[in-house]
């Protein structure tokens, strides 16, 4: 579980932004709070992810992800560091996925008081984890997800690697669309304010004025 309610944010942004990026993808999945069982008959090998995305395997709910089941690890992780988590994200976590097959290794310590610096990414090599090495500006390039991941005023920005947009938070979409909806009820007022002002001129013109405006 999430430490505080900015560790709550960052997933939920993370995971809702990550999957309207791959949402015209049937084949990539995105998961968050989720547990994943490693080891067929052994409740015990578990782990639990905060945000992964799967290539490969079809979208759909999921109560648990079963790796024996889904017949592939997660392609990319991000965990989500906190004050009770940052041990066991840099150690055992961190051995387990290379272990697994996890090609990206993220974590983000959304209040900058563990990592130095907050975002840090890994990647798999022959047996175990490389660091990434951060773009002039911070920024950790994901080759696997074709995103650019940055910490961007305090809070985790992903872009388009490709065109350098800005994806989306929740937040962001519902205040766009909220504008978007204020303009089209501005402009449908206006509309009607010049309707009703030529129905008045129309009711105040002469008669033959009237029809010659009417036609």
């Amino acid at each position: 579980m999430a430490e505080t309610d900015v560790h709550i944010q960052a997933m939920i942004d993370a995971r809702e932004t990550l999957a309207d990026f791959f949402r015209a993808d049937a084949d990539i999945y995105v998961g968050t709070n989720m547990l994943l069982y490693y080891e067929e008959g052994d409740p015990g090998a578990s782990v639990a992810l905060d945000v992964f995305v799967v290539k490969g395997i079809p979208k759909g709910q999921r109560r648990t992800y079963k790796l024996w089941v889904e017949g592939r690890p997660p392609t990319v992780v991000l965990e989500i560091s906190s004050r009770s988590t940052r041990l066991e994200d840099m150690g055992n976590k961190r051995a387990l996925y290379a272990l697994l097959g996890v090609r990206e290794y993220y974590l983000y310590d959304p209040l900058a008081e563990y990592l130095d610096p907050p975002l840090q990414g890994f990647v798999l090599g022959r047996r175990e984890y490389e660091p990434m090495e951060p773009e002039g500006d911070g920024s950790l390039v994901s080759q696997a997800l074709g995103l650019r991941l940055q910490v961007e005023e305090e809070r985790l920005r992903l872009m388009d690697a490709a065109t350098g947009e800005r994806l989306l938070r929740p937040a962001e979409v519902f205040e766009q669309a909220r504008t978007v909806e204020q303009r089209l009820a501005e402009r449908d007022a206006e509309v009607a304010q010049l309707r009703a002002e030529l129905a008045r001129l129309r009711s105040e013109a002469p008669p033959g004025e009237a029809r010659r405006q009417s036609s």
